[in-house]
């Protein structure tokens, strides 16, 4: 999956697979992890976000499954 880089202290980049609803995001760290379930809704609104970190504590985290891949 390719992943777009944005701007935020503990995300590296995003990347988002609209077809089976899966975010893919890589961290600081270099941990990739797979979130299953998350609408395109929910992919833009953490590409545009003001605080991306924020917006993925707050609506991404906790709220769908995580596959942790790397």
């Amino acid at each position: 999956m390719e992943r777009k880089r944005i701007n935020a202290a503990n995300i590296r980049s995003v990347g988002y697979d609209g077809r089976n609803r899966l975010l893919e995001v890589e961290f600081s760290n270099g941990s990739i992890v797979q979130y299953s379930g998350v609408s395109e809704e929910v992919y833009r609104g953490l590409m545009n976000a003001p605080s991306p970190g924020s917006y993925f504590r707050d609506r991404i985290e906790e709220d769908f499954s995580a596959k942790r891949i790397r």
